[in-house]
């Protein structure tokens, strides 16, 4: 990884709910570049914080490793991208990609972005009293950070888990903070 700024930032919350909440369009995101087991993108439903969601590069029972991709979850998500935002749904091939390995981040380029409608799971996690929530595809290969550093697989996650987030404060204006009173839900 080729930089380190976004170490210190990195938090572990207790997931409080998975729920079901039927079926919508998810992104994946294929880069044009190899991407680690644990590298990811931080994505989120607010500007409270996002979770860290990691590569294909694993297999599982019914998907083989899909070293270039990363299954990013609902189009209104947040993307965190090195101190501003971009929603999901704006990303295109040939955009650049701010990936993460939990200490560190690097900027690849994005070859593909695939929009298909999916069943998907609201996540909700408390993160010492900050409440970080993302809308991700109920698949076997959609993975999360552990606390320990380890994979943990969407569809194992259960109430009580560690995971890892990223904690930030709402209010922006085409992806730039500003100064507001928001409320976000």
């Amino acid at each position: 990884m080729e930089n380190e700024q976004e170490k210190e930032s990195l938090t572990c919350g207790i997931v409080e709910k998975v729920t079901p909440i039927g079926t919508g369009t998810r992104v994946c995101i294929d880069t044009a570049d190899i991407l680690t087991p644990t590298e990811g993108v931080l994505t989120g439903n607010t500007g409270h914080g996002y979770l860290l969601v990691l590569s294909e590069n694993r297999a599982s029972e019914t998907y083989p490793p899909r070293t270039f991709r990363i299954n990013a979850g609902g189009l209104h998500q947040y993307l965190y991208q090195q101190g501003g935002t971009r929603y999901l749904e704006e990303l295109r091939g040939g955009d650049r990609l701010v990936v993460y390995d939990g200490a560190a981040s690097k900027e690849v380029p994005i070859g593909r972005v695939k929009m298909e409608k999916r069943n998907l799971v609201r996540m909700e996690v408390n993160a010492g009293g900050i409440h970080v929530s993302a809308t991700l595809q109920d698949a076997e290969s959609v993975f999360l950070l552990g606390e320990d550093g380890s994979a943990v697989s969407m569809k194992e996650v259960k109430e009580g888990d560690r995971i890892r987030c990223f904690l930030d404060e709402p209010g922006r204006h085409l992806g730039q903070k500003i100064e507001e009173q928001i409320n976000e839900y």
